[in-house]
């Protein structure tokens, strides 16, 4: 950007725009640690209009922007870069109506996650999507990502509850896509484009979501392994019952050591994993069962909860997984998906990957869609990037792919170049250039 103006902002007078060393240190990174430079400034939206205004002044002078939430990203994505403008959405955070005969809300982008939820619950909803990160993670950001969470083996991952969206493209439009209507297929999805694209398209201004009937009952219980590709094998049984966990989580021993010596339980005691799952709706009783049977032949221990205060417990043990092994340093936490017949071997190929190099990693996983959290202890960053790109391959080799809920962000970019190849990387570059010319929105992240 060419200044000519003793005020570079003398446009945007009307924003909040800071430039002070506080607001900028705030933005530098996400929670993958990573740095990308520092902004030039933090424009906190307080309207849509807000919103249009920067992306049109970007447009004209060249400037990137970085859209920003909770600041909850774990790729890079959120974090600031050297000459942009971090555009923070977390001030737009309205529930802007909940319609409980048509199972919808709308909301603005920096509705935080438990909250919405929280919101849905008084109608007797709830908003399935459940990232670990729920207490942090807003709207605006999961949609970015196409977050998943503790529930996507039977509910799916934000896509699937997204059902229109406000957005603000690069030149500062502001357009609506999709529809407030449960179905409607009325030409391309254009939903589906936006959702996932970590704010390389647009910059989410406003979400029509799904919510669904908040579950007439659960059923959970915990399994204990000997070993954690037990516990895979185990998956890969429960999906031929005909069972839908609405909660399938593993936890390995590393990663249950780290949750006993932050909260002080004695989880890994004897135990190479553990399974935690929950079932749910007027069947979830008998739904558990049928998983418990599938579960009794290699299980070394089969705990059910006794109440929903115990329940309560475990989803709260799983939940602490990530901040227990953050505990022992900085750390990669990655996120790989693979074919849940192949669970096992992913599992068995992470082992190997950290016993060659060395590298301590953690395993955790929505192990109900093959979704494994890999989380490699960073000591030596160079020798844990090294590890993380092993691993990645490993979920290629599988029939897998390199992020199932985090995106690319700016750490996985050349990785998505090989999975996706060179064909259809064009035409997702043909799609950014069609609607981002300038290259101004999140450059440098996703493609």
């Amino acid at each position: 950007m060419t200044l000519v103006d003793a005020d570079p902002f003398a446009e945007l007078r009307d924003l909040d725009v800071r430039t002070d060393a506080a607001a900028l240190a705030a933005v530098l990174t996400d929670r993958s640690s990573t740095h990308a430079g520092e902004a030039i400034a933090v424009v906190r939206a307080r309207s849509t209009g807000d919103v249009q205004a920067l992306l049109a002044w970007a447009d004209r002078t060249g400037t990137p922007v970085i859209a920003r939430g909770g600041g909850s990203a774990l790729t890079g994505a959120s974090a600031s870069a050297r000459g942009a403008v971090v555009l923070d959405l977390s001030g737009l955070d309205r529930i802007l109506e909940i319609r409980p005969v048509d199972g919808v809300v709308r909301v603005e982008p920096g509705v935080v996650l438990a909250d919405l939820d929280a919101a849905a619950a008084l109608h007797g909803l709830r908003y399935a999507p459940d990232p670990g990160s729920v207490r942090l993670a807003t709207v605006g950001g999961s949609i970015a990502t196409n977050a998943g969470g503790l529930h996507g083996a039977k509910y799916g991952v934000t896509r699937d509850a997204v059902l229109a969206l406000d957005v603000v493209l690069a030149d500062g439009r502001l357009i609506h896509v999709g529809r407030d209507t449960l179905k409607g297929v009325a030409g391309y999805d254009l939903v589906g484009l936006f959702t996932g694209s970590e704010g390389t398209l647009g910059v989410v201004v406003g979400a029509t979501l799904r919510l669904l009937p908040a579950p007439a009952a659960t059923a959970t219980a915990t399994a204990a392994f000997a070993s954690a590709d037990a516990a895979a094998e185990a998956v890969a049984r429960i999906a031929t019952t005909g069972a839908r966990p609405a909660v399938l989580e593993l936890l390995d021993a590393a990663t249950l050591g780290a949750i006993d010596a932050l909260d002080g339980t004695r989880l890994a005691d004897g135990v190479g994993a553990l399974l935690l799952v929950q079932t749910d709706g007027h069947g979830a009783e008998a739904e558990l069962a049928a998983v418990i049977e599938a579960l009794r032949t290699t299980a070394v221990r089969i705990e059910i909860a006794a109440d929903a205060g115990e329940a309560d417990r475990l989803i709260a043990v799983r939940r602490s997984a990530l901040p227990a092994v953050e505990q022992h340093g900085p750390v990669l936490i990655e996120d790989v998906v693979v074919p849940i017949s192949r669970l096992a071997d992913a599992i068995r190929g992470i082992e190997r990957i950290a016993a060659e190099t060395g590298v301590p990693i953690f395993v955790f996983a929505h192990a109900g869609d093959g979704n494994l959290h890999p989380i490699v202890l960073a000591l030596d960053r160079i020798r844990a990037e090294r590890a993380a790109e092993r691993i990645f391959a490993l979920a290629l080799d599988l029939g897998g792919t390199i992020t199932g809920e985090h995106g690319v962000g700016s750490l996985k970019r050349e990785w998505l170049a090989r999975e996706v190849g060179p064909e259809v990387l064009a035409l997702q570059q043909g799609i950014k250039a069609l609607l981002d010319p300038r290259g101004i929105l999140n450059p440098g992240r996703a493609l």
